[in-house]
């Protein structure tokens, strides 16, 4: 069989891909080793497809070259994928922080990318896994578990390791490799992270305790969203976000109570009720078992009015600068992105292109650009595979 474009991955990067280089008149086949389309679509968003983020700037990402994402969001905006998703009718709402979702299912998603490649003449096989790729006079003879494929030009959008049980493998980076290119160090990003010994025990039974709003830092860099405590450590927004900051041996600190200067507070309670125990102040403004563990094993809990100002200061500052000390993530098993991956320096920042082998191009998660939680990364998937397809 022969094609003009053959895409190896049939996610939000690929299939972007080729609705943008089928509507250029070139002949595209898609091809993907499981055995249906966008698996990560319909997962995502708890199955309404966090498919953006009003709010996208370059600052957003992770990369070892925090620039390279710069051209390719620029010329494709979440603007542009709103319109398509106009286009098609599709029903949404923003939730917060500039996070646009379905109202009603991330099939929809999936559902209008498969129409604009079908609308376009783009093919897309599934089932098909691909055992050889070489390059020739024409282009790539790539040799699948459904015949050759001759293509002028090669798309690899075959994603990360981040979830392996929906098929995430390492073929991308192995690819990369094999013609020349620098594949930096991988690592599970958007992940809940560990706790052991005496720093699980502590918060072991907390198992489904959440905190509207944390303040979680690692480093220079901080994120204000929910904490969720698990069976194995924490999760939640504000955990997800700086897990693709944090890396074992780093320093973890959370502010219990970002909106307010707890300390202050402390004192106003003392005056207003001096008999309340320290305990039960707190589990007001706390879940009530999270308050009770603070006390039990690091806040000593006795009438507000035995404390002197320092003191609740003290304690105040302490509940602003929690200290938790994460041994490491649950993994890709659970992670929503892959860091790491092809490294931008051998790509062209305007069309995806390889420096080194013409024809090849490497978009979406492959690539060492990894976007925050919140809609980030589907942008990112759209601008990349948007870029590559008007280069094809």
């Amino acid at each position: 069989m022969k094609v003009d474009v053959l895409i190896i991955g049939a996610g939000a990067a690929g299939l972007m891909c080729a609705m943008t280089a089928g509507r250029r008149g070139r002949r595209v086949l898609v091809l993907d080793h499981a055995n249906k389309p966008g698996k990560k679509i319909l997962m995502s968003g708890g199955g309404r497809c966090n498919f953006t983020n009003l709010g996208v700037t370059p600052a957003n990402y992770l990369s070892a070259n925090p620039h390279f994402m710069k051209s390719a969001l620029a010329r494709y905006t979440p603007w542009d994928f709103i319109a398509l998703v106009q286009k098609h009718r599709i029903a949404y709402h923003e939730k917060e922080l500039g996070q646009l979702f379905c109202d009603e299912s991330s099939k929809q998603i999936l559902r209008m990318l498969l129409d604009e490649c079908e609308a376009v003449g783009a093919t897309v096989k599934t089932d098909c896994g691909v055992q050889q790729v070489r390059t020739g006079a024409e282009g790539f003879s790539v040799l699948t578990s459904q015949g050759t494929v001759q293509a002028a030009s090669l798309v690899i959008a075959s994603g990360g390791l981040s979830i392996p049980s929906m098929g995430a493998s390492g073929f991308g980076y192995e690819l990369a490799r094999q013609f020349g290119h620098a594949v930096l160090p991988t690592r599970a990003g958007l992940v809940p992270l560990t706790l052991s010994g005496k720093h699980q025990e502590h918060y072991a039974d907390l198992a489904g305790v959440a905190l509207p709003q944390v303040e979680a830092r690692a480093g220079r860099q901080d994120f204000r969203a929910g904490l969720l405590f698990t069976h194995r450590g924490i999760s939640g927004p504000a955990i997800l976000q700086i897990s693709s900051y944090w890396q074992p041996g780093d320093e973890l600190r959370l502010d219990l109570l970002p909106e307010r200067s707890a300390g202050a507070w402390l004192i106003e309670q003392r005056a207003a009720r001096p008999a309340a125990e320290l305990r039960t102040v707190l589990g007001e403004i706390l879940p009530k078992r999270l308050a009770q563990r603070l006390c039990e094993h690091w806040l000593p809990s006795k009438p507000l009015r035995q404390y002197r100002e320092a003191e609740l200061e003290r304690i105040g500052a302490q509940l602003q600068d929690w200290p938790i000390t994460a041994s490491g993530t649950e993994g890709y098993r659970t992670a929503e992105v892959t860091l790491g991956g092809v490294d931008t320096d051998g790509l062209s920042s305007s069309t995806m292109q390889s420096k080194l082998v013409p024809g090849l191009f490497f978009i979406g998660e492959v690539v060492d650009v990894t976007g925050w939680l919140g809609g980030y990364n589907f942008q990112w998937a759209w601008a990349s595979g948007h870029a590559a397809g008007e280069a094809v």
